[in-house]
């Protein structure tokens, strides 16, 4: 089965070739194997292709049997199999999961889109004019567009659009379709089009918290934790090339690769790990720990402050975002991408456990100490990932066309998670944060790391004095240093010095963009 991480650009209505190369140029970190792109009468889809699976074929844009219907695509559709044993009638030009989901679309128009699993940005197109752009629920690929007199652009990264386009970009919100309008109807009709939502980032059904059967949990309940998770990790491994995982030395990245090494092993393989953080400090003393439990392949990254240094000046350019805690995040997430991209072409990461299970600190705070409080909380987290914490994890990989997975936010993992009574989460009678995912997999992981509790890249790295003096260096560089907040048109108000010197950073490569369109920010800065 063969699988593409990559970027994509679409056009559809007047179709200017020219910028549409242009913008697909400026993505090519993003699928460095293989450009493909189809100019129709009324559209116009670009494709960067990182090869994943079936790694000899596959090329993008995929066409029907008949050459009128085409296909770009970005991410994973983890149930392929599933939809070729529905589609059995269909003769399938290639292994991609890609065509599976176009296939499917194609027989059962854009309503296919719900039963679609997996992480994806879809763009397709008719010489009759017909076409349809998607995003996954959650929002784990990325995708932007921006609508303009006669033609409505679309492209996987900020970067891609042309200056003059980049006030009208906006992201493409999770979960939704967009369709184009009659060919030769009034107007700008066709450009305009429509767009409606097929899947909701958290499903209605868990959305409201459940009472707690009882003060406890089970060990059914631990069991039924493990084997969703598993069954994720499972999922989330398939891949003809060779798979990682990030190890950052705390519980929910542990877990994937306790995990992921019992996958491995079955296979006759040895799990590949990475880690980051000065010599003796918590997070590499940790990470070695679990790589050693595991028996692992594992991989250590001694930053020195030069590389530091390079991570955090290049960190908002790549992420494509100013928020201080997302861009202190971002540099051992470039450091462990530059260093894996040598050895694995996709990782697994811990991403997503902290809302499911309620690991930040804050949300143990008066403000959310009822389960209602505290489940809606969760829910409006996991609604943000796509504009935050996915947006910082998918541009440090595919910087250096590496792929990140994310299997707790597995489509079946956040609901089975998010089914568990918000009551069980609260740290009450004496329980410790994350303590019911703590226990699910205890013996798993070694027991320290088990019970370890959360600490902060640089905290825990021992990263913390040297990015301390950076960022000094970095605001003393912009100017930023008790100097008069600058005022960010159509954004929020800069809220440190430190973000005032990101902001001028972001600003010289996206001065058009409109944050409050295209970014999301963490509550302080």
């Amino acid at each position: 089965m063969e699988r593409t991480v990559c970027g994509i650009v679409a056009a559809y209505g007047d179709i200017d070739p020219e910028k549409c190369e242009r913008m697909l140029a400026r993505i090519h970190h993003r699928g460095p194997d293989d450009t493909g792109r189809v100019h129709l009468e009324h559209a116009w889809l670009g494709h960067q292709r990182l090869s994943i699976m079936d790694v000899s074929g596959g090329k993008q844009p995929i066409a029907d049997d008949t050459d009128s219907a085409y296909v770009v695509g970005n991410g994973e559709i983890y149930n392929h199999e599933d939809i070729r044993d529905v589609l059995s009638e269909v003769r399938f030009a290639t292994d991609s999961d890609t065509e599976s989901a176009f296939r499917l679309v194609l027989r059962d128009g854009s309503a296919a889109l719900h039963d679609l699993r997996g992480m994806f940005a879809l763009a397709m197109a008719h010489t009759d004019g017909r076409g349809a752009v998607a995003r996954d629920p959650i929002g784990i690929k990325p995708l932007y567009w921006a609508r303009r007199d006669g033609v409505t652009l679309f492209a996987s990264e900020l970067r891609a659009f042309d200056p003059e386009d980049q006030p009208l970009v906006e992201a493409f919100p999770p979960g939704h379709v967009w369709t184009p309008g009659l060919v030769g109807g009034a107007g700008d009709d066709y450009a305009v089009g429509a767009m409606v939502r097929f899947a909701d980032a958290v499903p209605v059904e868990v959305r409201p918290a459940r009472l707690a059967p009882d003060k406890q949990w089970t060990e059914e309940d631990l069991g039924h934790i493990r084997d969703v998770l598993s069954d994720s990790v499972r999922r989330h491994m398939m891949s003809d090339v060779p798979v990682g995982v990030f190890l950052s030395g705390g519980l929910d990245s542990a877990i994937v690769a306790a995990i992921a090494a019992k996958v491995a092993e079955e296979k006759g393989e040895r799990l590949p790990t990475f880690a980051v953080g000065t010599e003796g400090s918590g997070d590499l003393l940790a990470a070695r720990a679990v790589a050693e439990y595991l028996g692992t392949d594992h991989h250590e990254i001694v930053p020195t402050a030069e590389d530091l240094e390079s991570a955090l000046d290049e960190a908002v350019t790549v992420i494509e975002h100013f928020d201080p805690a997302l861009v202190r995040s971002a540099v051992p997430n470039l450091l462990l991408a530059r260093e894996a991209v040598e050895h694995v072409k996709v990782v697994l990461t811990g991403e997503g456990a902290d809302e499911l299970f309620a690991g930040y600190e804050y949300v143990h705070s008066e403000e959310f100490s009822t389960p209602d409080t505290l489940q809606a909380e969760l829910v409006r987290s996991i609604e943000m990932l796509h504009e935050l914490n996915l947006q910082r994890c998918d541009r440090a990989t595919m910087n250096y066309g590496l792929e990140a997975r994310v299997p707790f936010l597995d489509a079946t993992v956040m609901r089975e998670m998010l089914a568990i009574p918000a009551e069980w989460k609260l740290k009450i009678h004496e329980r410790t944060e994350k303590q019911l995912l703590r226990e699910a997999f205890d013996g798993m992981v070694p027991h320290d790391i088990i019970w370890r509790g959360k600490e902060q890249f640089g905290d825990g790295s021992g990263a913390k004095d040297v990015l301390s003096a950076l960022v000094e260096k970095e605001k003393a560089k912009e100017g930023a240093q008790d100097a008069e907040h600058p005022t960010v048109e159509h954004g929020w108000a800069l809220r440190s010095d430190e973000e005032v010197a990101y902001y001028r950073t972001w600003h010289r490569s996206f001065a058009g963009v409109r944050p409050d369109r295209t970014l999301g920010a963490f509550a302080t800065a």
